[in-house]
């Protein structure tokens, strides 16, 4: 059957078929029809079977003729079937229709029960570069299916200098519902914070937690005393865990000692503990410091807690801090092995004392070789320890492990190279240089070129080591490796003595 005797099957359908045989031939004719034929199917728009004004907005969208889908798409859109008002709206963004009917159409849409339809009123604002009803646009902030408020959120975002989409904004960010207000209040530029600051502090008392954590953050931004006294507040009376440990943090990194009680209280739960005892940590009074000397050998509490707790007392620096600390590296729980790591490593920044120094060297150095899980962690504890070198050294010479061997060697390259035991450095950083492991021979690359440049020295049979440099220049698989090689070869180059 050829295409002109497919159209005159079809308008026949139309004329005489039952519901189901009207309702294709209107899809039908969409396919295979001529412009003419759009206005044909205008003439069934208000057809007594739903299945048929469906396959009319289908044939419309199909056929392309703007005009005739002007004359009934805008009316089959508000139909009362969902089927209907999808297909209708598909058809009025696919022939890109425009205008007043078409933008109140889209804009009653976005009250539309039906999800797809909403989305369709979205995608056809969109289309339009218009926000539609304000009001629907920016209730839809709230809506449950991620599809549809993603898609309002960026809407709003694009027009959110419009006047009146910034005004609906700002009564959203203040009233609207819970997951409409979350959304609008990051959407909400930040010069609008001082205007809603009343809002603001009364949405601290919402009922729903996400507004709650939406204007703790807000307010948090706000460096004055008002806003600070109403997260404190905030913060006693709060019952939400998820809020609470989000209030903790805010207030414990202004330094706010108010924190100190609430933090107490919430140390043993599991999703506010961690934070409570960081908090702890930051504001490092007597009372919080006391509460974390128990905690972290608490065995009731979760790990990540005392491992917070042990950074917390690194952090104090109380004077009994490092023996706090160094029974924990060898706690059976990786994660508060990490914390007591991590709470040395803050004792060594700021400066041990003398006496201390060479405990904490030694106890860092056989955690280096021991525990897998913190090699690097305990790599930069180490940084800047002197007396950790003879035990460094060792591990470099002795250990099976290719991750500690390369940690121990690079810090053989952060001390003063007049060491009594640098040549010996040296030939460690030279034998490393063959070592199957490319980290261990980046880290040697990168040590000989500090010893050369530190010393001003040409290493002993030079030519040598030069093949050797040149070959990892060339063939290391990271280009990290290959540019340290080539460092070392630079310093070689500009060093001006040779040794004897």
């Amino acid at each position: 059957m050829g295409s002109q005797q497919q159209i005159a099957f079809f308008l026949r359908e139309l004329e005489d078929g039952d519901t189901w045989r009207r309702a294709a031939a209107a899809k039908g004719l969409g396919r295979i029809g001529r412009d003419e034929h759009a206005w044909v199917l205008v003439g069934f728009a208000d057809d007594r079977a739903a299945e048929v004004r469906e396959g009319v907005a289908a044939g419309l969208g199909r056929l392309g003729v703007a005009e005739a889908g002007h004359a009934v798409l805008p009316g089959l859109m508000g139909d009362e079937d969902p089927w209907v008002r999808r297909r209708a709206s598909r058809s009025a963004i696919l022939l890109g229709l425009d205008g007043p009917a078409i933008v109140d159409a889209f804009s009653r849409l976005l009250r539309d029960p039906d999800h797809h339809l909403r989305i369709n009123a979205l995608d056809g604002l969109r289309a339009l570069g218009v926000p539609g009803d304000v009001g629907a646009l920016l209730a839809l902030l709230g809506d449950p299916d991620w599809a549809v408020w993603g898609r309002a959120r960026s809407l709003v975002f694009d027009f959110r200098k419009d006047p009146a989409v910034s005004a609906e904004l700002v009564r959203t960010a203040e009233q609207g519902a819970a997951d409409a207000r979350v959304l609008a209040l990051e959407l909400l530029p930040e010069q609008w914070t001082e205007r809603i600051r009343d809002s603001l502090v009364t949405g601290l008392r919402d009922e729903a937690p996400q507004v709650r954590s939406t204007v703790a953050r807000r307010l948090a931004d706000m460096e004055d005393k008002r806003s600070q006294d109403a997260l404190a507040e905030a913060l006693e009376a709060e019952q939400d865990a998820g809020v609470a440990e989000l209030l903790i943090r805010l207030l414990a990194e202004r330094g706010d000692e108010r924190v100190t009680g609430p933090a107490i209280r919430w140390l043993g739960d599991a999703a506010a503990g961690s934070s409570a005892a960081s908090a702890l940590g930051a504001v490092g009074t007597r009372v919080a410091v006391h509460v974390l000397r128990t905690a972290v050998t608490d065995g009731a509490l979760p790990g990540r807690t005392r491992a917070d707790a042990a950074k917390g007392i690194g952090q104090a620096g109380r004077w009994d801090a490092v023996w706090l600390l160094l029974p924990l590296l060898d706690d059976p729980d990786s994660v508060v092995r990490a914390g007591a790591v991590a709470g040395l490593d803050t004792l060594v920044a700021d400066g041990l004392r003398f006496w201390e120094r060479h405990s904490v060297a030694r106890a860092l150095v056989d955690h280096l070789a021991a525990d897998p899980d913190t090699v690097w962690q305990t790599h930069n504890a180490l940084i800047g320890l002197a007396e950790a070198l003879p035990g460094l050294r060792r591990i470099v010479d002795r250990t099976p492990s290719a991750d500690v061997r390369a940690a121990a060697l690079s810090l053989l390259d952060t001390h003063n190279a007049t060491d009594g035991d640098t040549e010996h450095d040296l030939a460690r950083f030279v034998r490393a240089l063959d070592d199957p492991d490319e980290t261990v021979r980046h880290h040697a690359a990168e040590g000989l070129a500090h010893w050369v440049v530190t010393t001003g020295t040409r290493p002993r049979d030079e030519q040598r080591l030069r093949a050797r440099l040149t070959a990892l220049a060339a063939g290391a698989s990271q280009a990290e490796t290959r540019a340290v090689a080539e460092e070392a070869l630079r310093a070689l180059d500009g060093c001006g003595r040779f040794s004897a």
